[in-house]
């Protein structure tokens, strides 16, 4: 099945021209295209930074960490440099990809028998608890030692400035906000840094954060370890004790990131490249293993079939990730068995085509984020997503510094002998995970999808629009998402109940009543489909591709 743009105008009597049809049988804007460079983000203005880095000739890794300084002040609601990093890189110079896992760890003075002394069940959502060591930074100087090629100043310099000259708050931004205020606001230093006048910024206003400048001049002039080593990490110790926390000066100046080698799987002659855990990238190889077995294109897009089929495998993915998925220094994780096809193959096996299981079994018996792409005039492609979980994080607002610490240790859990039960030094479940495609050895696409749980789902669909339903870049993102929650949960929690799936509009009644008598449950859910963004690259034409994500504020653009 072939889905493509029609490029339609209308033209009456007098040559005016009526509305252009953009997509069918859903709507879907043009992708964007461009030779010599192409940056994908979530938020305008963090694109244009990473275009401005290129034409000063920096790299693909330049611009990207550029992008990413740039959504930690104009995005605060899902990135900063409170949180942690994930990369995968295509060198045009070595040909192969490059995988950086820039996760902190949990404080080594935190024992697992204070979370009970301290009358908690579960680790706690937010305040000091959940706050593990932030990796952005040190990430930031592992992709720039490695790849970069303006000095650290210059790349740095655009959100500096931003942030002591403000830039106006966006409708979207603004409405998150207001969410986090809701929630967090309460902690100490957020209103100082946050708020305008005791208020939060609404659509249209002017937000400044000097603190943030100060910050990132600091980091410019002294690398990682003035974030780790030197005042910043002074402050963040001094706060986290006056809070009650534990996160120390020495978790921070010990703190390392780590090069990882990315895992595939190929999918009908298409490589699709992810990360190892401890992040959840590999539930998106092991659903694709599933529906290999399957005839996707066949079953059409939007069909009951496909979406019943796909749910089924979602649910034994996310049963292998509920288990195994969890950092590999504490854990022997049959990553390898995860991912082979012959273990796709029997996991397919289980799927009934006319019933929804109520319950998965393990087949092996042993929040909020931004995400972006930049690829250069080189042939460079970097795939890059970011995060402090659960929008601004945990609310630990150090004085100071215009930024709040991530509270990721609140994935882990507190059972006894779970491969993620929570330890010291020991890096949690993450969910954040960027993607990759490659095809006959060359880079065919970097992509992902924003959003907690949604992502690894998210993944395997854009790769089936691409591949199974013919889609191009945008429409892979714009089209109808499906997402299944409610089973596996990272911390131990097994599906008893069978779950919910969500779906878009766009979907047919009749495709909906066909899953109810399937015995899906069907509950409407809003914003909880992720973020997209994308850079496709055309070898024959030697064209990059840019697409973004229609459902927020994301700009692909290039020149």
């Amino acid at each position: 099945m072939r889905w493509s743009i029609l490029l339609l105008t209308l033209v009456s009597l007098s040559g005016q021209a009526y509305d252009r049809i953009t997509g069918e049988p859903f709507a879907s804007r043009s992708e964007v295209l461009a030779q010599q460079g192409m940056a994908a983000t979530s938020q305008p203005l963090a694109t244009q930074v990473a275009l401005d880095i290129l034409k000063q000739g920096g790299n693909a890794v330049d611009a990207a960490i550029a992008a990413n300084a740039m959504l930690g002040l104009v995005e605060p609601t899902g990135a900063g440099i409170g949180g942690d990093l994930f990369a995968i890189v295509w060198s045009a110079q070595d040909k192969k990809l490059f995988g950086l896992n820039a996760s902190g760890r949990s404080p080594k003075s935190l024992k697992k028998e204070e979370f009970a002394k301290l009358g908690h069940a579960k680790i706690p959502t937010f305040g000091p608890l959940p706050v593990s060591v932030p990796g952005a930074v040190d990430g930031w100087f592992a992709l720039h030692d490695k790849f970069g090629s303006l000095p650290m100043q210059t790349v740095l310099s655009p959100a500096i400035g931003y942030a002591r000259q403000g830039f106006p708050v966006s409708e979207l931004i603004a409405y998150y906000w207001q969410m986090n205020q809701d929630r967090i606001g309460h902690y100490p230093g957020f209103a100082e840094t946050f708020l305008i006048e005791g208020k939060v910024p609404q659509k249209g206003d002017i937000f400044r954060n000097p603190h943030l400048a100060a910050t990132y001049e600091k980091i410019a002039t002294g690398g990682a370890d003035a974030f780790y080593k030197g005042d910043i990490a002074h402050t963040i110790d001094a706060y986290i004790k006056e809070q009650g926390g534990y996160l120390s000066y020495s978790d921070l100046a010990s703190h390392t990131s780590e090069w990882v080698e990315p895992v595939s799987t190929n999918y009908r002659g298409y490589d699709v490249w992810e990360l190892p855990p401890n992040g959840q990238g590999i539930a998106a190889l092991q659903i694709l293993n599933i529906m290999e077995n399957f005839d996707v294109e066949g079953m059409g897009f939007g069909s009951t079939d496909y979406i019943h089929t796909f749910v089924e495998a979602k649910k034994l993915a996310f049963a292998d990730r509920a288990k195994f998925y969890a950092d590999p220094a504490f854990n022997r994780i049959p990553v390898q068995q995860l991912i082979s096809t012959d273990y796709g193959r029997k996991r397919a096996e289980l799927i009934n085509p006319g019933q929804a299981a109520k319950r998965v079994d393990v087949g092996i018996n042993k929040g909020d984020t931004v995400y972006l792409t930049v690829a250069d005039k080189q042939g460079n492609m970097v795939s890059l997503i970011q995060s402090n979980y659960r929008g601004m994080g945990s609310g630990m607002t150090p004085p100071g510094l215009g930024f709040i610490l991530q509270n990721r240790g609140e994935l882990f859990t507190l059972e006894q002998g779970h491969f993620n039960e929570y330890e010291p030094g020991k890096r949690p479940f993450h969910t954040i995970i960027p993607g990759f495609i490659t095809k006959n050895n060359q880079p065919y696409a970097s992509f992902g999808v924003m959003g907690g749980a949604t992502q690894p789902q998210m993944h395997a669909q854009i790769v089936m629009n691409l591949v199974d339903f013919g889609m191009n870049l945008q429409e892979a993102g714009d089209a109808p998402r499906m997402l299944h929650s409610g089973s596996s949960s990272p911390v131990g929690a097994m599906m008893t109940s069978g779950g919910q799936v969500h779906l878009e509009h766009g979907v047919t009644p009749k495709v909906q009543r066909a899953l109810l008598e399937r015995g899906h449950t069907l509950q409407p859910a809003i914003g909880v489909y992720g973020g997209y963004q994308a850079i496709m690259y055309d070898a024959e034409q030697q064209v990059y591709v840019g697409a973004s994500e229609s459902r927020k504020d994301g700009q692909a653009a290039g020149y």
